[in-house]
């Protein structure tokens, strides 16, 4: 008889709600995690201590530059980072915490140490072997280096994201290599914070695969707030020179080339798979050229009896989708029936302001050769955006040109990733753009700027 019903290795997003979820289902279950605490990458290295930076350096910006236009008027305050790294800490510490109290509720046993597979049906942890029915591969991913560059991460000058949220002091200069979700979030915190960031981007524009109009204003607006950008550079090499960094690179267009030097250089060109040291070569468990778990539409691999989720598999590297599948696969092993719907998977950039966006862009409409109709609206028409200093931005929806389906939603500006979930929900439901049109929306809100994008797809918005 097995020792579970169910072991997951990883306790990230993906990780933790699966085992929630087995152990509503009844299903004994336990989690492998080699960190000292739960939460994985997300909570502890990743998605909460960034958005902790994120509020902390955000209110900064506002005591500079806004505060005295509403009669909030006194001395600047100053940056005690050793005090606000303290505070990142401590939001860290509670939603770990609360994992795992959420583990003790749910009667989830935590298997201390990492985790490898000698065979279907078993799982090593440290000298103890255990048995399991399912075996859940949840271990998420890592920072990925620069293709064909020479790089050495020290954590110190030259940093991955990780890094990046523990450095000393505050940097003079940083260069962000990547100038996708992490680079952008990051510099932003650091930019805040009085350095001078400049954003080197392989491609021609920022957040690759995002709608383009939004990724352009974006970077207007963060080349305002003293982001500088340089792009279509590939990166040769990233080196360090005692107590800073070099970072040379070769212009796409005009094989031009140029150095930066820095105090800090991070590295933000995504990540990679995590599978070390689980032993998936010698049981033969398929992977893809690109290092990710291959699975079923059930999240099975080639392995009976053994899955996987979240970022070792295909799709976007998201805490949401890991969330998603976690449940779904919970909910299969029960003999339930679920389904995640990869078409309504919202993103969020947390600049300011911040990005979102869910379903399909124009880009994408247009490759496909498929008859839609775009509905705009600028806050600079909302009320409550004008009153809070936060008009930059606008709503775009996307609908079908015959039948007025909504295909996709991009957001920039105030409480975007708030706003995003109100299309997705619609989407989830088929809804047309006219059926949001149609809906109240109160008054002053930033959602009424969804309902103005979705007035826009028809007859007209209001306040345009």
């Amino acid at each position: 008889m097995a020792d579970y019903d169910v072991i997951i290795i990883g306790s990230g997003p993906g990780g933790y709600v699966c085992a929630i979820r087995c152990a509503q289902l009844g299903l004994k279950t336990a989690v492998v995690e080699g960190r000292e605490t739960l939460g994985g990458t997300c909570l502890n290295v990743g998605c909460i201590p960034s958005k902790a930076l994120l509020h902390a350096s955000h209110q900064l910006h506002e005591a500079e530059h806004n505060f005295a236009k509403m009669g909030l008027k006194g001395k600047s305050p100053s940056v005690d980072w050793a005090q606000m790294l303290s505070y990142k800490s401590d939001v860290v510490e509670t939603n770990t915490k609360g994992v795992e109290f959420l583990f003790k509720k749910n009667k989830i046993d935590w298997l201390k140490g990492w985790g490898s597979i000698p065979a279907a049906g078993k799982v090593k942890v440290g000298e103890d072997t255990h048995n399991a029915k399912h075996i859940i591969i949840a271990s998420g991913s890592e920072a990925s280096s620069i293709p064909g560059a020479e790089v050495t991460i020290d954590e110190k000058i030259v940093v991955t994201s990780t890094g990046a949220l523990e450095l000393g002091k505050v940097p003079r200069s940083l260069v962000v290599v990547g100038g996708g979700v992490i680079g952008l979030e990051l510099g932003s915190v650091y930019s805040r914070l009085g350095a001078e960031v400049t954003v080197v981007e392989y491609m021609d524009g920022i957040t690759p695969g995002a709608d383009a109009e939004v990724a352009r204003q974006l970077q207007k607006i963060l080349t305002k707030q003293g982001l500088k950008f340089v792009t279509g550079a590939a990166v040769s090499k990233v080196e360090t020179l005692k107590n800073k960094a070099r970072v040379s690179y070769t212009l796409r267009k005009g094989d031009s080339t140029a150095e930066i030097d820095a105090d800090v250089v991070l590295v933000a060109t995504g990540r990679a798979p995590y599978t070390e040291g689980l032993g998936l070569d010698a049981l033969g468990v398929t992977l893809s050229k690109r290092g990710q778990i291959e699975v079923d539409g059930g999240y099975a691999t080639n392995v009976p009896g053994i899955y996987a989720i979240g970022d070792v598999i295909d799709g976007p590297m998201l805490a949401h989708k890991a969330e998603d599948e976690g449940m779904a696969l919970a909910e299969m092993l029960a003999g339930q029936k679920p389904h995640v719907n990869y078409g309504v998977i919202p993103g969020v950039i947390y600049t300011h302001p911040e990005v979102a966006s869910v379903g399909q862009t124009e880009e994408q409409l247009k490759e496909e050769g498929r008859a839609y109709k775009v509905g705009k609206f600028s806050f600079m028409g909302n009320g409550r955006a004008k009153a809070n200093f936060a008009a930059d931005g606008f709503v775009k929806i996307i609908a079908d040109k015959e039948t007025d389906r909504i295909l996709g939603a991009h957001i920039i500006g105030p409480a975007a990733g708030d706003l995003i979930h109100e299309v997705c929900v619609a989407m989830e439901f088929g809804a047309a753009a006219e059926d949001l049109a149609r809906t109240c929306h109160a008054h002053p809100t930033y959602s009424e700027a969804v309902r103005e994008a979705a007035l826009a797809c028809g007859d007209g918005a209001i306040h345009a």
